[in-house]
Parts: C-alpha cells; structure tokens; sequence
C-alpha cells in the first residue's frame, strides 16, 4: 500500500486531507498551526500528526507527499521532498519563479521522482469533454477562447490574484491549443495591498491568430466561473457553478456581398461525469505513484504554466507592455 503525506490543513489542504483518507493512503498530516492540527486529527483519524516537514522527509515508509502549504513554500518543500527520496504532489503554482521551477523538474528526473502538480481543472470531467470536442471538430477552427474567475473571496497576502486565480484556465487554454503563446499582455489593479494585483486581464496571442484572455478577481459581487470557446462553426461554454456544459449552435456566416451574417441556434447541453475532479487528480498521483508513467499534470506540463504566467507578471508590472515568449 501507498503511503502519503499531506503538508497543510488549511483552506484547500483540508480537502486534500479528506480525499487521501477517503482513499486508505493517509499516513501522516503536517501543520504549523496548532488550529490545522487539530482539524487533521478530526479528518484523519488513523494517520501521524506534525508540526514539522522535517518528521516526515525522515521517515522511510512515507512514499508521497502532497503539499498544500502556502505558495510561497511550494519550491523550498517540494525540493527538500525531492530530495529526501519523495514523490511529489505539489498545489499550483509549483514556484514563484520560473527558474525555480526548471531547477526542480531537474531535480525530479535527477532522483527518479514523480512531480506532479494540482493543476485541479484538468481534471474536471466537464473540462475533459470540453477537450475532446475541441479535438473532434466539433467547433471547426477555434477562433477565440476566453475565460471569467471572478469572486469576492479569499484573498492573499503571499501571491496575487494572477498567481492564485489564473493557473487554472491557463493550464487549460495550453492544453487545448496545444502550444505556447508568442505574446502575452497583462493588466490589472492593485486596491487592498501594495504591489498586490487584485484584478488582473491576460491576453495571449498565438500561431494562426488565435487569441485568448483571463480574466480574474478576488473584488467581484458575485462568483463567476466561465470558460468560453469560440470557434467556426459552434461555441462551447462551461459553467463552473451551475455545472453546465453548453455547445451553442451559433456561428456568423457571410453573404453574398461577404457581410457577416449571425446565426443563432439553439444551445445544446453536454453531459459528463460527475466525478470529483480532487479525487481524480488524488487518484492520477497515486496511479503515478505505483506505475512509474508521468502523470497528466506532470512537471514539464506545470513549467509551461509557469513560464506563461511569469511573462504575464513581467508585463503586469510594466503597465501592460507586450512580452513575447521565444
């Protein structure tokens, strides 16, 4: 049996907490605080309880580590894990800093290690049906894809909203497109704390003009959670609250005197799974784990979010200006 190890029991850790104990492979739970400590031992009832990675690195029966801490951490944890002979499932982002993140997927072919990172959405069923119908043409040409993490909630004091928001959908749009931007432009605001972006729009612009944008704040009235895909014959949207997966028969067709011409249909809703995406994404880790295969959202997969997302950050603080990816 697989053991692993979760670090942090806090906001998102908890659940992490739940799904390894759901699935009979929670050995241990670090926390800091004596208040996530306390959650632990009502979560997981038979697994060790810590104060300090440091128990955990040390002790040989423990396969897996799965880190929830702060973002800030993510690096530093993910590398001494690494090191200490650990197969890694780090919560995105899995550095702050592009760099930072070669240095560990080195490290993890180095020592043989499975790095994995919790890139969530992609393994929302909704988002993998989505996925598949791109690819089966279901959309003819993609034009345009667009997306909306909105909400008035828990915000950070350690990365901004680009950082903590963002990864989601840009994971996503990579996989989808297959391929990285050439451009990359980002603006936004910073309100409640200095240099601390609360509202953030990235635009990418990649080969044969396809375009996207995220937009993403922790300062909005209402939960919006929207991912659109606009292409030559149909549009695909997926509604994160409602749970809704819609391919909209619409598309604009040109006449004779080539004027565009709207065409509206009827909107047809998709059904998927209903899978939990936490425990699918708990269970690709522990597939990785015992197969030795790379999971899907493996390192390299997590260092094309990373080097995206670095570029947004440089054009954020430089008022929007273009950066452009080699």
């Amino acid at each position: 049996m697989t053991n692993i190890a979760v670090i942090g029991c806090g906001y998102w850790g908890k659940n992490l907490v739940r799904n390894m104990e759901a699935l009979g492979v929670l050995a241990a739970v670090v926390d800091g605080t004596e208040t996530g400590r306390k959650l632990a031992k009502e979560l997981a009832t038979n697994a060790e309880i810590f104060s300090d990675a440091v128990d955990v690195f040390a002790n040989s029966d423990i396969e897996g580590v799965v880190i929830a801490a702060p973002a800030e951490t993510h690096a530093a944890l993910t590398e001494q894990a690494l090191r200490a002979g650990k197969d890694v499932l780090c919560e995105k982002p899995l550095a702050l800093r592009y760099k930072e993140g070669q240095r560990l997927v080195a490290l993890a072919k180095e020592q043989d290690r499975i790095l994995m990172v919790g890139h969530l959405l992609e393994y929302h069923p909704a988002v993998r049906k989505m996925i598949q119908m791109c690819r089966q043409d279901d959309l003819g040409k993609v034009f345009y894809i667009y997306s909306n993490r909105l909400n008035l909630g828990k915000i950070r004091r350690e990365e901004n909203i680009l950082w903590s928001f963002a990864p989601h959908d840009i994971a996503i749009i990579l996989r989808l497109l297959g391929e990285l931007p050439y451009e990359v432009i980002a603006t936004g605001g910073s309100y409640l704390q200095p240099n601390i972006a609360d509202t953030t729009v990235t635009q990418l612009l990649f080969n044969n003009d396809v375009r996207a944008h995220i937009f993403v704040s922790w300062l909005h009235p209402f939960k919006e959670q929207r991912f659109v895909v606009v292409g030559e014959k149909n549009i695909i949207s997926f509604n994160d609250v409602s749970k809704r997966l819609v391919l909209h028969h619409q598309r604009v067709d040109f006449d004779i005197e080539r004027m565009p011409i709207p065409v509206r249909g009827e909107g047809e809703e998709i059904a998927f799974a209903e899978n939990e995406p936490l425990q699918s994404e708990c269970e690709a880790f522990l597939e990785a784990v015992q197969t030795r295969r790379p999971p899907l959202t493996d390192g390299d997969r997590a260092l094309r979010v990373l080097r995206v997302l670095q570029a947004a950050q440089r054009s954020l603080i430089t008022n929007g200006r273009v950066v452009t990816l080699d």
